[in-house]
């Protein structure tokens, strides 16, 4: 499992349920959530694999900013 964070401006529980379908549908993907308490926004995902780059195309795909940190 690789844990992996990023910033993004998912900041309220409507952009949750705008993302979840994209992050739901990926196959590598065991967990993920967001700290909307962070000034970051930042998304925790548990990956299966090294592809965090579908993760950076669907988030963007949503419609909302993304970057590893």
């Amino acid at each position: 499992m690789k844990h992996i964070k990023f910033k993004t401006n998912i900041n309220c529980n409507g952009c949750i349920k705008s993302v979840t379908p994209f992050l739901n549908d990926l196959d590598n993907v065991e967990t993920w959530k967001v700290d909307l308490e962070h000034q970051d926004k930042i998304l925790e995902v548990e990956l299966d694999d090294n592809n965090k780059e579908i993760i950076i195309e669907s988030v963007k795909k949503a419609g909302f900013e993304i970057e590893e940190i």
